[in-house]
């Protein structure tokens, strides 16, 4: 007690606004019930494992802890089944309504007691003669909510978790027909084909049809939407779904998203349907989702249907609990946990990075990058379960969940801050700009996928050529679906399958015949020049044709592709191609290396002289494209290459290009320098100027941040300290200097070692997995389960990752 007296002082109890982290380590992922338990410090209120707790003392000089331990017992069979089950309504975890593993399994324990440091000398808790400060320290951290679950609740405010719906704006006043219909209250039958079920009722017209398919080939046969499209009719409810409260699952088409009509009721019964003698009969959109989210593990497993799926367990073989639809972001960290930079970076480097004091580790992205990777890579939280010891804990220490990681990755960013599947791919490319900016005085690992692209340009009437290059780190590959190497049996199956549709019945899903492509066609697709309209050449001074060639100016130590999967139909609906494109095990990509100016080939001019005119855009129909959703930089492309002719042109020229990488980036006409010789389009803002030089930085420091960040204060100050180096190499120089960008390169021969694969008819929906080549053998990542994979189903990936051969 005497020890404990001498640092009374250094004892705080939490106030308002305090950050407890009371469920995991901020440098490990040990919790309470990890068998050597969780300091939480009674200074900072930082919560640590017992391999970190020493080093954070010898740091800061905080020596009092409160150890908290948690055991869990399993309940007996017979004492399980106890009491109503509880219903699972939301699709979030650990929430009010949401997933609870193991909530009615097993019973918890908690043990505490005060542990002062570097002797580790325990006190019990509770215990008589406690100084008064101590005791309403540990009771505020006791009572207090963590600070990981507050984040997870910040992040969450306002997002679709299974039941926030906005009103649609069709209720108030929504258009109902007269035509004389009513509606049974039961016996319902889709007014095109034989369906009884998943049918919708269309609240202004009164019909009744069958609804999408879903993901996994069940559902309808699309009559509800295809009536939307015919009609603009936009309300629909679901039948069997309707509550005697008034209350059903409601779809508005024009605004593409379950809404709430509070109104349903006074709809209903236009259609002769009195609620309050309804009783609901069919799943709700919900219901049907949680049901097939829970259905993943056996899905996957179908992909590898020879797979013995044996589990593997150490170092490097550790899964990442899925939080809330998060498989794209487990799926990706899982793939660049192989390559050795990251493995430099935030591996083996990972001692230094957690030796630097920090106020808020776990709000530091070099911390919480570091402890993933070594969550991943040290074998710790993946042990075998014979090798376990006890195993009462055993299933609960074969996967990590990430949960300081996804809330940090994800803060500011409104999708991947929600629990809504997202784009791996869109993901990785968000992953890229963070670690751009929190690199600092180190290398970027993701340089090791940095490759430039060339772009030949070619006058058709003067026949000069312009040059263009630019970084990229992902190729993205189009689907040429008329390279089938299986057209006609392609084209068998689909005339099967309009017949069996105009019967309301359904293929077997064995008989699923898939569009199958070479990789080499989608490589020569790429590659293949292309007639470019409205090109401004510069030895003209005024717009013409040119033919545009695509290649590569260097071969990235890691090749990453993305299979353009999706696209968009005729009718403006968004789909996903389900095809199988040959992935070969080895790549020779000689063929793609760009050649530069060729000896014969003339430049075209530089714009020094007389500028291009900007581009005219017709305001209406720029404004009418953008009220459609459109991103305005896409509506700009359209306006300048249909040259204003009208909305329809406008509207059909972005539906053809809406899944073009670049669709929404700046606008610049093609044959237009973005930044002509010697001048300069940015103008950096003079009140953030002033903000950045107030940190201490140079007007030039400050003004190529600003550019290199649009006038953004907070990260062009971040950008500074990622591109130090950079800067110290141009004091002396104008601000407009641009460092020579390098470029990693070498042979251009690469092999397949890992690719993630996307199941599922959209990125919104569905499931992610990984498959990754370790130690000559292929093994499958599918969120927390890691087994070795004996078919790897390689021809359906949608990110694939290739490493150079040199």
């Amino acid at each position: 007690m005497d020890e404990l007296m001498q640092h009374l002082g250094k004892i705080r109890i939490p106030r308002s606004g305090d950050k407890i982290y009371k469920d995991e380590c901020v440098y490990s992922f040990d919790t309470p019930d990890t068998p050597t338990g969780l300091y939480i410090s009674l200074s900072t209120f930082v919560g640590l494992g017992q391999d970190h707790v020493l080093r954070y003392h010898q740091q800061t000089g905080n020596p009092v802890f409160l150890h908290l331990k948690r055991t869990r017992k399993e309940i007996p069979s017979a004492q399980q089944g106890d009491g109503p089950e509880k219903k699972i309504t939301r699709l979030a975890i650990g929430t009010a309504g949401g997933f609870t593993p193991d909530q009615q399994k097993y019973t918890y324990h908690e043990t505490y007691e005060i542990v002062i440091l570097p002797n580790f000398i325990t006190i019990p808790y509770p215990s008589d003669d406690l100084p008064e400060q101590l005791e309403l320290a540990v009771k505020a951290i006791l009572e207090a909510e963590s600070a990981i679950k507050l984040a997870e609740v910040e992040a969450l405010a306002g997002t679709w978790d299974g039941e926030i719906k906005a009103v649609s704006k069709h209720a108030a006043n929504l258009k109902q027909l007269d035509n004389g219909k009513k509606i049974p209250p039961s016996g319902w039958k889709c007014e095109k084909c034989e369906l009884t079920q998943n049918l919708w009722l269309n609240l202004t017209d009164g019909s009744v049809l069958c609804g999408r398919k879903f993901f996994d080939g069940t559902g309808g046969n699309d009559h509800a939407v295809e009536h939307y499209r015919a009609t603009g009719y936009p309300l629909a409810v679901k039948l069997g779904t309707i509550t005697k409260e008034g209350k059903g699952d409601v779809f508005s088409y024009d605004e593409d998203d379950m809404v709430e009509d509070p109104n349903l009721a006074v709809h209903l019964s236009h259609w002769g349907i009195n609620v309050a003698q309804m009783e609901k009969t069919d799943k709700s959109m919900i219901e049907l989702e949680l049901d097939l989210n829970q259905k993943f593990g056996e899905w996957v497993a179908l992909q590898e249907a020879a797979s013995k799926l044996t589990p593997v367990y150490g170092s490097g073989y550790t899964g990442l609990a899925n939080l809330g639809n998060s498989c794209y972001l487990n799926s990706v960290m899982q793939m660049l946990f192989i390559v050795p930079d990251f493995i430099k970076r935030f591996v083996d480097g990972a001692p230094k990075i957690f030796d630097q004091i920090y106020n808020d580790p776990a709000n530091d992205f070099n911390i919480q990058m570091a402890k993933l990777g070594t969550g991943l890579l040290s074998g710790k939280y993946s042990e075998e379960p014979s090798k376990s010891g006890s195993t009462e804990n055993d299933d609960s220490r074969q996967g990590i969940p990430p949960r300081m990681f996804k809330i940090l990755v994800g803060r500011g960013h409104a999708g991947f801050s929600s629990n809504r599947q997202q784009d791996a791919q869109e993901f990785l490319l968000h992953l890229i700009n963070i670690l751009d900016r929190h690199s600092r005085h180190q290398v970027n690992p993701m340089e090791c996928f940095k490759f430039r692209v060339e772009e030949r340009y070619q006058c058709d009437k003067s026949k000069k050529v312009k040059y263009t290059y630019r970084p990229e780190y992902i190729l993205p590959l189009p689907i040429p679906l008329e390279a089938a190497v299986n057209k006609d049996e392609v084209a068998a199956y689909e005339n099967l399958k309009k017949e069996a549709e105009a019967k309301g019945q359904k293929l077997d899903s064995n008989a699923l015949v898939r569009p199958r492509l070479k990789l080499s066609s989608c490589l020569e697709t790429f590659i293949r020049s292309e007639t470019v309209e409205q090109f401004y050449s510069s030895a003209l001074n005024g717009r013409t044709m040119a033919h545009k060639t695509t290649r590569l100016d260097s071969f990235p130590d890691y090749l990453l592709i993305h299979l353009r999967k999706y696209t968009v139909q005729e009718d403006w609906t968004p789909i996903k191609l389900d095809v199988a494109v040959e992935m070969p095990d080895t790549l020779d990509l000689s063929f793609l290396r760009g050649t530069g100016l060729q000896p014969g080939e003339e430049l075209l001019p530089e714009t020094t002289g007389a500028e291009p005119p900007p581009p005219v855009y017709d305001m209406d129909i720029l404004n009418e494209l953008m009220d459609m959703g459109f991103p305005p930089e896409a509506c700009k492309r359209a306006l300048y290459f249909t040259e204003n002719r009208g909305l329809t042109d406008a509207t059909n020229w972005v539906m053809h290009h809406i899944a073009d990488p670049d669709i929404d980036e700046p606008f610049v006409p093609p044959g237009v320098d973005v930044n002509p010789a010697g001048k300069s389009s940015f103008v950096a803002d003079e009140e953030a100027i002033t903000m950045v030089m107030g940190m201490g930085f140079t007007i030039d420091q400050a003004t190529k941040a600003l550019k290199a960040t649009d006038n953004n204060v907070e990260r062009a100050i971040e950008w500074i300290f990622s591109h130090q180096v950079e800067l110290d190499t141009q004091k002396s120089g104008s601000c407009d200097t641009q460092a020579k960008e390098v470029f990693r390169d070498g042979s251009p021969r690469y092999k397949l070692v890992g690719f993630i694969s996307h199941m599922g008819t959209s990125t919104m929906v569905g499931h992610y997995v990984c498959h990754l080549l370790k130690e000559n053998r292929w093994v499958i990542y599918n969120d927390d389960k890691v087994a070795l994979s004996e078919n790897p189903p390689k021809e359906l990936g949608y990110l694939y990752l290739y490493q150079r051969i040199d």
